[in-house]
């Protein structure tokens, strides 16, 4: 008797076991930058101490959760592979006192879209003195909640007028 209840009981929780909906987050969360207003676009000039406007559409089939943006020099011309167009970059240098920028922003929890819009502005200098003109990256990367990364890279001037 004991072993006909523990038989049926293992094929109940079979089917139970195979019956259950897992629904697994496979997919990477959007940057769009094909918006109307997007900004900064690939080859974008953005001049330090000037206010230029940040502007992207973020998607997920799920739910977004954080999102940063770094900016780092590209004096020595590489590249990230994220953007089909190139851009004219200037001779490859050394950098003397380079533009470093990274911050992470949350999103409200459980939106699936999100249109991100604000201002920002780059300080001209340090105590080094005035920072390195040239070509960098503006590099964006989103996250959804449940781990799912997508980045962008942008090449972009950053310059003193």
């Amino acid at each position: 008797m004991k072993k006909t209840i523990f038989l049926s009981l293992i094929i109940v929780l079979s089917f139970v076991a195979c019956n259950e909906k897992n629904d697994v987050d496979t997919q990477k969360p959007q940057i769009d930058m094909t918006i109307d207003g997007a900004s900064p676009l690939n080859c974008q000039t953005i001049y330090y101490g000037e206010p230029f406007k940040f502007k992207a559409l973020f998607k997920d089939n799920d739910a977004l959760g954080s999102y940063s943006i770094g900016l780092h020099n590209n004096f020595d011309n590489h590249s990230h592979t994220t953007e089909i167009n190139e851009c004219a970059h200037d001779a490859i240098k050394d950098a003397v006192n380079p533009f470093i920028f990274s911050k992470e922003y949350m999103i409200d929890k459980d939106k699936k879209e999100s249109l991100v819009e604000f201002e920002m502005c780059f300080d001209k200098g340090n105590d080094k003195g005035n920072f390195d003109d040239g070509d960098y990256h503006f590099f964006i990367s989103l996250t959804d909640k449940n781990g799912w990364s997508q980045k962008k890279g942008l090449s972009i001037k950053l310059l003193h007028r």
